[in-house]
């Protein structure tokens, strides 16, 4: 199968490790390289893959498949919306040394990292990202967009809302739920549920601003 990774920044060059590992084991993912709209990438050659051009050519390159390599989750969303739209699919990646229990669910375009740790039970959305080394217990549901960072601890029975971000460190204890496009700043304990559209910091962590909802970012790069 191949596989185009939109991005080709840091992010993207780990997503790009992990299909190449996954190729390792004779898992039939072949990336044939990225697109991103930093010009003075194109041409370049990162991991032994090339930079082929610009988000708008993505239909002029081979590939089956698509896969999502930008950290910011709003962007993630408006382009994963836009190229669904225009009858693209997408690709999971799953690290040969990430563990997933049997019988987890993982959404189209979800990338989980090296080192992760998804439990039973657990429902994983589409255009995930759960980074290096992150944990996500029993009976927790991911919202689609959404983003555990590095080394992120999640207790059994966790709902992480839609375009969520769980920073670096962070740790949400058994039964809380993570609003949808809310923040968890790095190193932060959630001892209680988070409202949409917030960022939280500390420990244990406390309400530091919300936001009001915002119109979808424009993908501009298509």
């Amino acid at each position: 199968m191949r596989i185009l990774i939109v991005g080709a920044g840091g992010h993207a060059q780990v997503v790009a490790d992990i299909l190449l590992r996954m190729g390792d084991v004779d898992c039939p993912m072949r990336p044939v390289g990225y697109v991103d709209d930093d010009v003075g990438l194109h041409g370049k050659v990162l991991l032994g893959l090339p930079v082929l051009g610009s988000l708008k050519q993505i239909e002029q390159f081979e590939h089956d498949v698509l896969i999502l390599a930008i950290g910011d989750n709003a962007i993630r969303r408006a382009l994963f919306e836009r190229l669904r739209s225009r009858g693209e699919r997408f690709a999971a990646g799953q690290h040969p040394r990430a563990t997933v229990a049997p019988g987890v669910s993982i959404g189209q375009g979800t990338v989980i990292c090296a080192g992760a740790i998804v439990n039973t039970q657990s429902t994983i959305g589409a255009n995930v990202i759960l980074n290096t080394g992150c944990t996500v217990d029993h009976h927790n549901r991911i919202g689609d967009h959404a983003h555990i960072a590095p080394g992120a601890h999640l207790g059994g029975g966790v709902v992480v809302g839609e375009g969520a971000l769980v920073g670096i460190g962070a740790n949400v204890i058994p039964e809380r739920t993570i609003g949808a496009w809310s923040v968890v700043g790095a190193g932060a304990t959630v001892i209680d549920d988070v409202p949409g559209r917030a960022t939280v910091v500390g420990v244990p962590a406390r309400v530091v601003k919300s936001r009001v909802a915002n119109s979808q970012p424009r993908a501009h790069l298509l």
